[in-house]
């Protein structure tokens, strides 16, 4: 029998403290000890990137991580990027640019898509697509979330304020 372990994790802004076991997948904890069930699991091999969360900044694939590697982690899943009353600029623009079909990859996506659009200039299209790439969708050809994200980061760089 397995020694359960006290991890301490502040998701989506808020503090949680759990016992749970040392093998505990990160997204089986999100999704089942937590109910944030937004975050999806597809290969579970960290090649889809339908589980992808940010931690401390920073995307991960919640199928490669145990729940005990998080412990002191900032996590954010998609719960956490806007509410159905005031979307975040990346939900907006897949919405407005139907960047997305059935859903299933869609939070991975997005998730994804506002570090990218954090970190780096974005300057083509091919820069979009290549940084997306770790994100499998089975269902569009990628031009609408390719859209969706270049627009998304011209509305978020423009409501960002200057330094």
């Amino acid at each position: 029998m397995s020694q359960k372990h006290r991890i301490s994790v502040t998701v989506n802004g808020v503090k949680y403290e759990r016992e749970v076991e040392p093998r505990l997948l990160l997204g089986d904890f999100l999704r089942e000890d937590l109910g944030l069930t937004g975050l999806h699991f597809g290969c579970e091999h960290g090649v889809c990137g339908a589980c992808t969360i940010q931690m401390d900044g920073s995307t991960v694939r919640s199928c490669l991580m145990f729940a005990v590697q998080a412990d002191g982690a900032e996590l954010r899943t998609i719960e956490g990027l806007g509410t159905a009353d005031k979307l975040h600029p990346l939900q907006q623009a897949f919405w407005d640019h139907h960047g997305l079909q059935c859903g299933f990859c869609t939070p991975g996506m997005l998730m994804t898509a506002e570090e990218i659009i954090q970190k780096f200039p974005l300057k083509s299209d091919d820069e979009i697509r290549e940084l997306l790439s770790g994100n499998l969708c089975r269902c569009t050809g990628y031009q609408n979330i390719v859209t969706s994200v270049r627009e998304a980061a011209k509305t978020m760089r423009a409501s960002k304020p200057a330094a």
